[in-house]
């Protein structure tokens, strides 16, 4: 066993080795759950704002003056259709985003409205304020190193769960 890991307090009781990945789910648990805690407090407190709000228009922004369906967006932000849909009427009645004319009525297409882009604005830079400071107590190599073991991971869970979708 590592130094390091020697010296990570066991919240589990003395767990043998055979729950270091139960050790690491939790901690990346904890750690998304406060982050996510932490930013939906914030937006609520200086913009009256959620984080689902911020992802469709940070979504919306990402897209430009092209818009995005709502299959699109739901896709992008990982729920359904009805949420999206939920979301973009709230937006729209705030004059945040708007509707955009398309060949098929079927299929609707929102954009962000001047407003929305300001607003957005706004919150993509307190947001980028809140994160780093949330994060500033990793040196610069920390946070590489960080980033490169979740990405590392990321690519196992994706095979993982493709594997098991298809197999």
């Amino acid at each position: 066993m590592s130094a390091v890991v020697a010296s990570l307090p066991d919240r589990l009781g003395g767990a043998p080795d055979g729950k270091r990945s139960l050790r690491l789910w939790l901690r990346l648990l904890t750690c998304s759950t406060r982050i996510e805690q932490t930013v939906s407090q914030r937006l609520r407190d200086e913009f009256g704002s959620t984080l689902p709000r911020f992802d469709m228009l940070s979504a919306l922004d990402r897209a430009g003056e092209a818009g995005l369906t709502m299959g699109e967006a739901a896709g992008m932000l990982m729920v359904s259709n009805g949420n999206v849909t939920g979301l973009a009427t709230r937006l729209k009645a705030d004059g945040l985003i708007e509707a955009m004319a398309g060949a098929d009525r079927r299929v609707q297409r929102v954009r962000l409205t001047p407003l929305g882009q300001t607003r957005f604005t706004a919150m993509a830079r307190a947001h980028e304020r809140w994160i780093e400071a949330l994060f500033a107590d990793l040196t610069a190599a920390e946070a590489d190193d960080l980033t490169r073991l979740l990405e590392r991971t990321k690519r196992s869970l994706h095979a993982t769960t493709h594997e098991e979708l298809n197999g």
